[in-house]
């Protein structure tokens, strides 16, 4: 049997948290949708979606996209638009039972108890701000919604709200940080959506926080490897070129109307990430993108890996590492990088520090300072960006 289809264009606030509540209990299924896309942007994905209605603050309308009505199966609560590394936008429809054993799997990893409250700074259109509503639903608790994150906004909720929980990206942590905002004063910090720098992770627990690396993406209902090790009833495997598979009860369902995609991810119960890894005791670390890959002179550097190298350098505080056209090369290895406060690093000084533990074709044959990195919606990293000089 299937089930309507709304598009929930609405703000991160209680409207939201009832539509989603809704879906998991078997209601319309929800796309949460960003009301500050541009309307042509939004139009086009109204029209890819192909929804029975739209939600707004303004309540709910019927919509007639261009290409009629597609049915939802029973199983989809949630569909999320991502446009994954192609740019091309598609929706990853996520069971009730998906998000849910995802959200239970996060409770009981970092020892949430009863009450606590889970505080929402991350755009609810992407899974990482949906899987803290989520876990705010399961917990049985009234999360703290902030429309935006703000460091202001974040210290006064942690010297006012009781420890809770909540999801952050690496480049808001450190905005905390910058801030002088209490850490000790919050709850679990759960922080993904991009590679933690070692130095970062150090200066956070230093300061009180209690901080879980995540590892997972719309497809896996969210965050489904911590600190290496899978949630309960989720399991992770390399392929013979180390790219990451992972199985378990929290993997999506498919992609809304893209059956050839999905068969494509899938490789039986396995989900085939686009993501390069490795075992190390029995933990997983993420190595980088395959598209991230620079072949550099034939030879093929992950970009990742010489971010993470550069990451420990004194005078770094923040850096992505990207492939940039190179006539002679094919791609150089380019560095951008964010100055600490002791000064600015110079190319000669970082292409030493890459040699004494990488390749020396690794070795970035290009530096930018920035004064900060550019984002994109979700926290990430702008990288299509990036790669033009």
């Amino acid at each position: 049997m299937d089930r309507p289809l709304h598009a929930a264009v609405l703000p991160p606030g209680p409207p939201l948290l009832r539509a989603l509540a809704d879906a998991l209990d078997g209601g319309p299924a929800i796309c949460p949708l960003s009301p500050d896309l541009p309307e042509p942007a939004l139009r086009d994905l109204l029209d890819a979606l192909a929804p029975d209605a739209i939600r707004t603050p303004d309540g709910l309308a019927p919509h007639r996209p261009r290409g009629g009505h597609a049915p939802v199966s029973a199983g989809t609560a949630v569909l999320i638009a991502t446009s994954g590394s192609t740019g091309t936008p598609k929706f990853v429809e996520l069971s009730a039972a998906a998000l849910r054993h995802s959200a239970a799997g996060t409770l009981d990893r970092i020892g949430a108890q009863p009450g606590d409250r889970w505080l929402c700074c991350l755009p609810t259109s992407h899974i990482s701000g949906v899987q803290v509503l989520v876990r705010a639903l399961v917990a049985g608790t009234d999360p703290i919604i902030v429309p935006r994150f703000d460091t202001a906004a974040v210290a006064a909720i942690a010297a006012a709200a009781g420890r809770p929980h909540l999801s952050l990206v690496p480049t808001q942590l450190r905005r905390l940080l910058d801030a002088g905002v209490d850490l000790a004063r919050l709850g679990a910090i759960v922080l993904g959506g991009a590679a933690a720098p070692p130095g970062l992770l150090g200066e956070a627990r230093d300061r009180g926080a209690r901080v879980f690396t995540t590892y997972g993406m719309s497809e896996t209902s969210g965050g489904c490897v911590y600190d290496g090790t899978p949630l309960p009833g989720m399991r992770v495997a390399l392929d013979d070129g180390g790219r990451i598979r992972l199985a378990g009860p929290s993997l999506f369902t498919g992609y809304r109307l893209r059956p050839d995609l999905a068969a494509e991810a899938m490789d039986g119960e396995w989900f085939v990430t686009q993501d390069l890894g490795a075992l190390e005791d029995g933990r997983l670390r993420v190595r980088g993108r395959l598209d991230d890959v620079i072949n550099t002179g034939g030879e093929k550097v992950v970009a990742g890996e010489v971010a993470a190298a550069l990451s420990r350098h004194p005078k770094i505080r923040d850096v992505v590492v990207v492939g940039r056209p190179d006539p002679e090369w094919g791609e150089r290895v380019t560095a951008v990088v964010v100055p600490g406060p002791s000064g600015d690093p110079g190319l000669k000084e970082l292409r030493a520090f890459v040699r004494e533990t990488m390749p020396a074709y690794a070795a970035p044959h290009e530096l930018e300072l920035v004064d900060a990195i550019p984002l994109l919606a979700s926290g990430k990293p702008d990288r299509a960006r990036l790669r033009t000089p």
